[in-house]
C-alpha cells in the first residue's frame, strides 16, 4: 500500500546501483501496484488503436525495462497512452483497417503492419529530436491550444469507446458517431452493456467512495473493474458461443466480446509482428509519421514536466534525454509489433502516490507485465472488451472534463476562445490541422493586442551587467509563446549556465501572454534549485486580462491616476517627504498664489502663497497616498486634492521600484489621454 510521505530532508534518491539496493522494497511494491493499473489500460488502449491487444503489453514491457536505463526521469512511467489513440486508429484506418471491429482480418493485419512501419520512422525522428536538443520544441506550443487538443482527444475516445461498452460496432468520424449515438444505444447488447455500464459506474464512483472510506482509496479502480467484469463475463458464459432472447429480441454472446490473447504459456512470442516497410513508399504514410513524432514528443515532454513538478524531491529530467529514450523505446516496440509510447502521466502519478523512489519502479512494473503475459495469458483472455472500453471512456472524460473549460476561462476569455477553437478544429479535421488552427488564432489575438509582427518569433532582450553576480535583462516589444524558445535560452544561458541571478524587466513589453507567464513561473523554480534567482519586475503597470495570477498582461496602456495637490508653502517639505515614503521621486512642484479662501475663517477673496504638486501613480498607490494625506495633513495646511483617471503610455525607469511595494518610478514625460 502507499507509503507515508518521504523525508525531504534525507538524501535525494538516485536511480543508480546504490539506489536500486537501498530502495528495492519501495520500488518493487510501487511497480506491482502500477502493474495492476497498467495491465487493463494497456489492453484497452491497444484495442482502441486498432492493434492486437498484446501490442500494448509489448510497448509497456519494452518502455519500462529499456527506458529505465536511458532516461534520467526518476518517476515517470513509459508506455502506451490514451493521448495517442486518435493518431494510431487514424493511421490504421487510413491503411484500410478497422481494428477489432468485426474481428481481426487479413486487411486489419496489413494495416497494423503498415502502422508499425510508420511507428519505426516516427521513432527515428524522435531519436533525432533527442540528439539535436529538440526537447525544447515542446515549449513552442501555446498551453490553451495544447489543452484544447487533449480535450478533443478525450471527446474522440469517449465517442469511439462508448459503443464498444454497449456491445455494438461503430465506425466513421467522431462527429458521425455522435450523430448515431441514439441509434447505437437502442441496438445495445443488454448483457455486454451491463458489463460496460457497471464498469463505468465503478470508474466514476470509486474515487468518490475512496474519499469517504480511506481503505477503498488504496485499491485501484481499474483492478476492481477487472475482477468484477471477469466474474460477470463468466456469469454470461462469454467463453462459449450462444444466444439469448430478451423482450422479443435475439442477442449473440461469445468470445468476440473477450480480449484476444495467446492460449498457452509463452505464447506471447508467437504474436511478435514485423513492420511492413513498403507502406513508407506511400505519401500518406508520412503524414502519420509526422503526427506520431510531433504529437507523441509533445505529449511525452508535457507529461515528464508534470511528473517533475509532482516529484517530492523536485528532481529535474532532461527533456532531450527523455525524448531520446522514448524514441529508442518506440523503435524497439514498433519492430516487434508494439504501440507507440510516451511518458504517461496517470500511471506516473500512481507511481508517486504508491511511494516509488527511483526509476526502477518503472522497470518492476514492466517485469510484472512480462511475467503475467508470458505465464498466464489464458486468464487475460477472460477480460471483457466492454470493461476495457469503460475504462477508456473514463480516461476520455478526464481529458475533456467540464472543469477544464472553467479553468481556462478563469485565465482569460481569449484563452477559452483558443481552447474551444482547437477542440472543435481537431474534431472536424485532425490533430495537426486542429492544433495549427489553434496556434493561428492565438497569433491573430496577439496581433490584435498590438504585438509587432517583428517580435512574434524573435525576442528583443537587452542585457545590462550589474554588480554582485547579477544581470538585468530588459525585454522589449513582446514576450509570447512564439518567441519563448530564444527568450528561454537566453535566460537559461545567463542564469543556469553562467550561474548569475537575473532581474527580468518586462515594463517595455506590449504583451506578456499566459504561456510565458506560466513558463516564467516554472523557470523561477528551476533557478531557485540552482541557487540563483529570477526576479520579475515591470508588470505593475500592465493590465491583466483576468483575475488569475498567470493571466496575460497587456502593457500598451496602463490605467493610472493623476493627483493634483494644493497646500500652503510651509507644507512643501512635509509633502515631498510623504511622496518619498511612497517611493515617488518623479513629480512636479511649482509655487503659486491662490485667489480665493482656502481655510475657514480667512477673509473672503484673500490670496496666499502656496504650492501645487502634480504626480501620476498606480491606482492602488493613489488610494494609499490619499489615505495618508487625509490622516497626516494638519487642518491648518489648507490642502486640497483632486484626482483624475487616465490611460498612460509610459516608460518605467528600469530596475527601480518603490519602497513598501509602491509603484515603480515613472519617467518625467508621460504621454497620457484623459478619460
Amino acid at each position: 500500500m502507499p507509503n507515508s510521505l518521504p523525508d525531504l530532508s534525507a538524501e535525494i534518491p538516485r536511480g543508480n546501483a546504490e539506489g536500486f539496493r537501498r530502495y528495492f522494497a519501495q520500488d518493487l511494491l510501487s511497480g506491482f501496484l502500477v502493474f495492476l493499473i497498467a495491465l487493463p489500460l494497456c489492453l484497452g488502449i491497444s484495442l482502441a488503436c486498432g492493434y492486437p491487444p498484446i501490442a500494448g503489453i509489448f510497448t509497456a514491457i519494452i518502455g519500462s525495462i529499456l527506458t529505465t536505463f536511458l532516461s534520467n526521469s526518476e518517476l515517470t512511467i513509459k508506455g502506451p497512452a490514451a493521448g495517442l489513440i486518435v493518431i494510431a486508429i487514424g493511421c490504421v484506418t487510413d491503411f484500410g483497417g478497422d481494428g477489432a471491429i468485426g474481428g481481426f482480418t487479413e486487411t486489419d493485419m496489413a494495416a497494423y503492419r503498415a502502422a508499425l512501419a510508420v511507428g519505426v520512422a516516427a521513432a527515428v525522428l524522435q531519436i533525432g529530436f533527442g540528439l539535436f536538443r529538440g526537447g525544447i520544441l515542446g515549449e513552442f506550443f501555446p498551453l490553451a491550444a495544447v489543452h484544447g487538443m487533449l480535450a478533443a482527444i478525450g471527446v474522440i475516445i469517449i465517442l469511439k469507446q462508448f459503443p464498444v461498452a454497449l456491445g455494438v460496432s461503430a465506425s466513421g468520424e467522431p462527429l458521425e458517431i455522435a450523430r448515431e449515438l441514439p441509434g447505437l444505444i437502442l441496438e445495445a447488447n443488454p448483457a455486454i452493456a451491463a458489463i460496460g455500464g457497471v464498469s463505468l459506474v465503478i470508474m466514476f464512483l470509486w474515487p468518490l467512495a475512496g474519499r469517504r472510506v480511506g481503505l477503498l482509496k488504496k485499491i485501484p479502480s481499474p483492478l476492481v473493474v477487472l475482477l468484477l467484469s471477469v466474474a460477470m463475463g463468466a456469469g454470461f458464459d462469454l467463453l462459449h458461443e450462444h444466444s439469448y432472447v430478451l423482450q422479443g429480441h435475439k442477442y449473440q454472446l461469445g468470445e468476440q466480446y473477450l480480449v484476444s490473447m495467446p492460449r498457452r504459456v509463452f505464447g506471447m512470442f508467437d504474436e511478435v509482428t514485423l513492420p511492413a516497410f513498403s507502406a513508407l513508399l506511400e505519401p500518406k504514410a508520412w503524414k502519420w509519421v509526422m503526427m506520431f513524432a510531433i504529437i507523441g514528443s509533445l505529449e511525452s515532454v508535457l507529461s515528464a514536466k508534470a511528473v517533475d513538478l509532482l516529484d517530492p524531491w523536485k528532481r529535474k529530467s532532461s527533456m532531450d534525454r527523455d525524448i531520446l529514450a522514448v524514441g529508442v523505446g518506440n523503435l524497439c516496440a514498433s519492430l516487434v509489433g508494439g504501440l507507440p509510447m510516451i511518458s504517461e502521466i496517470v500511471r506516473s502519478k500512481a507511481n508517486i502516490d504508491n511511494g516509488a523512489r527511483t526509476r526502477f519502479a518503472d522497470m518492476w512494473h514492466g517485469v510484472f507485465l512480462l511475467a503475467c503475459v508470458a505465464l498466464i495469458p489464458m486468464y487475460l483472455h477472460r477480460i471483457p472488451l466492454a470493461a476495457l472500453a469503460a475504462m477508456l471512456v473514463y480516461t476520455g472524460y478526464r481529458l475533456a472534463h467540464p472543469t477544464e473549460f472553467i479553468n481556462v476561462y478563469r485565465i482569460g476569455r481569449e484563452q477559452l476562445v483558443i481552447f474551444v477553437t482547437t477542440l472543435v478544429a481537431v474534431l472536424a479535421t485532425d490533430l495537426l490541422v486542429g492544433i495549427a488552427i489553434g496556434i493561428a488564432v492565438k497569433l491573430m489575438i496577439h496581433l490584435m493586442n498590438g504585438v509587432p509582427i517583428t517580435s512574434l518569433f524573435k525576442s528583443y532582450l537587452e542585457i545590462v551587467p550589474q554588480s554582485n553576480n547579477r544581470c538585468l535583462i530588459i525585454a522589449r516589444q513582446s514576450a509570447v509563446f512564439s518567441n519563448w524558445i530564444p527568450f528561454r535560452r537566453q535566460l537559461e544561458d545567463i542564469g543556469l549556465v553562467q550561474h548569475q541571478s537575473i532581474t527580468l524587466d518586462l515594463s517595455s513589453t506590449r504583451l506578456v501572454d499566459h504561456s510565458t507567464m506560466e513558463k516564467l513561473h516554472e523557470l523561477q523554480a528551476d533557478f531557485q534549485q540552482k541557487g540563483v534567482s529570477l526576479d520579475i519586475i515591470g508588470l505593475e503597470a500592465h493590465r491583466p486580462v483576468a483575475d488569475h495570477e498567470l493571466a496575460a498582461r497587456r502593457g500598451i496602456a496602463a490605467e493610472m491616476r493623476r493627483l493634483f495637490v494644493v497646500a500652503d508653502t510651509r507644507e512643501a517639505e512635509a509633502l515631498e517627504q510623504s511622496l518619498l515614503e511612497f517611493g515617488i521621486t518623479d513629480y512636479t512642484l511649482v509655487a503659486c498664489r491662490t485667489g480665493r479662501s482656502q481655510t475657514i475663517g480667512s477673509p473672503e477673496g484673500s490670496t496666499r502663497d502656496c504650492i501645487r504638486v502634480e504626480v501620476t501613480v498606480l491606482p492602488d498607490v493613489c488610494t494609499r497616498l490619499l489615505r495618508h494625506l487625509r490622516d497626516e495633513a494638519p487642518p491648518s495646511s489648507g490642502m486640497t486634492v483632486s484626482v483624475e483617471a487616465i490611460e498612460l503610455i509610459q516608460r518605467l525607469q528600469l530596475g527601480e521600484t518603490g519602497r513598501n511595494g509602491a509603484a515603480p518610478t515613472l519617467s518625467p514625460e508621460p504621454v497620457g489621454s484623459e478619460r
